[in-house]
């Protein structure tokens, strides 16, 4: 029998990185087991991001903790280092973290898992397929890479390059093996699921994805992630109305910002206008569940540019917003643009919209006290026997609150009609 090879993956950053952690890990070439950390491992993997300064000092971070965890083992785990963060830094990377084996770019997945395979010498074994490192409740599906748009502020384009959409049968593919395996929940993402298969020649690319992807049997769940603002079209929105169960009425859209100025600033289209983007929405889906990320703190934001951003997140009642202060980062037009915003500025501006939001969510959350609901089982709660975190349809995986949920049949990947019994500025409680 071949040897198994014991292999510690860290996935930093975005769903979408963890996406192709989960492929590298299922195609690689001989037999592989999780170990507990870096010093019980032959293979130490680890998928970078590189988006905004945080993300890039997170994922040096993890390399040289990764490093320095195993530099006086013998024989030394082979450590490897994929992602966004090479990608950005190439080079420079290279020569700074001499330590690392394996280097691997973001289009290079199909060829990581033979270089892996060389670095260490495996013996040959069969690919298992893609990996889930999700609970069993859920699962991500990314459907394309890249970006078309041309954000003043944004690293990804450059990164990733530009959209590059997945064909639509290896998707359906995909998506039929996560739900067979137990997935309730499939959460689609990209950078914009909105332009999916442009590049291919559709003109509605989303929608005639999700023609193949909602009718799969045992699929309770279909959540989209992120949807770009002017993508939010008529046409859309019409046939998720009409498209019913699985698909829930929450929609993840990045606004950035809302004042004119600024929108032009960061050169998103007209066509984002928040107000109208939110009252097109809620036009099909009275019920529906709006999450969005801004920006505060781009050069060139006034005072009164910020207060029309707090006016409207106090009016629009949004469930879910985050909020990033600018990150000055080399190589984007915003960069070298005038009127840089002093960093305790940003600090004061960022805090006073998740005030503002804190009171709203806790407002909406109150209102479904003493309501029967779906609630997703996702996982045992890690310090209280008994009770499970888990989610109704308006909170997405790892970036909403979350219900906890205690009672008969309540395990990990169960979908159960739970009563809410209190509500929690982000969470509920809720009882089966």
């Amino acid at each position: 029998m071949s040897r198994i090879y014991k292999v510690h993956a860290i996935s930093l950053g975005c769903p979408k990185n963890r996406v192709d952690t989960e492929h590298i890990l299922g195609a690689l070439p001989f037999r592989t087991v999780p170990a507990e950390g870096p010093r019980q491992a032959d293979l130490v993997l680890i998928n970078t991001c590189s988006f905004i300064a945080p993300a890039v000092e997170e994922s040096v971070s993890a390399i040289v903790e990764a490093a320095e965890a195993i530099r006086d083992l013998s024989p030394r785990p082979t450590l490897a280092v994929m992602g966004c963060l090479p990608a950005r830094f190439d080079a420079d990377l290279r020569r700074g973290l001499p330590e690392v084996d394996v280097w691997g770019l973001p289009n290079e997945l199909d060829l990581i898992p033979g270089r892996l395979a060389a670095a260490l010498e495996a013996e040959p074994g069969t690919a298992t397929g893609r990996l889930a490192s999700t609970p069993p409740s859920y699962a991500y599906l990314k459907i394309a890479e890249g970006c078309d748009h041309a954000c003043r502020y944004c690293t990804i384009p450059a990164i990733r390059g530009p959209l590059v959409s997945r064909a639509v049968e290896p998707l359906v593919a995909e998506a039929r093996g996560l739900v067979d395996r137990g997935a309730s929940e499939l959460v689609l993402v990209a950078q914009d699921v909105t332009a999916y298969g442009r590049d291919l020649g559709y003109k509605d690319g989303l929608v005639h994805l999700l023609e193949k992807l909602l009718p799969l049997t045992g699929l309770k769940w279909l959540r989209l992630l992120y949807l770009y603002p002017s993508g939010v079209t008529e046409s859309l929105l019409s046939f998720l109305a009409g498209a019913g169960r699985p698909f829930v009425p929450y929609f993840d859209i990045p606004f950035q910002h809302v004042h004119p100025e600024m929108l032009a600033a960061m050169a998103r289209p007209k066509a984002a206008d928040a107000d109208i983007v939110v009252e097109r929405v809620r036009r099909y889906f009275p019920e529906a569940a709006l999450r969005s990320t801004f920006i505060v703190g781009l050069p060139g934001e006034k005072r009164e540019h910020f207060e029309a951003l707090l006016h409207f997140i106090q009016r629009s009642r949004l469930y879910h917003v985050g909020v990033f202060p600018y990150h000055r980062e080399a190589g984007t037009p915003a960069a070298t643009m005038a009127g840089q915003v002093r960093r305790d500025v940003k600090a004061r501006r960022a805090a006073a919209i998740m005030t503002a939001q804190k009171a709203i969510s806790a407002e909406i959350l109150d209102g479904f006290v003493g309501t029967d609901m779906e609630v997703l089982v996702d996982a045992p709660h890690p310090e209280w026997p008994g009770l499970h975190v888990g989610r109704t349809w308006f909170q997405a995986p790892e970036i909403d609150g979350v219900t906890y949920v205690s009672g008969p049949g309540v395990k990990p990947g169960a979908m159960v009609t739970a009563s809410i019994e209190e509500a929690k500025d982000y969470d509920l409680v809720a009882l089966a």
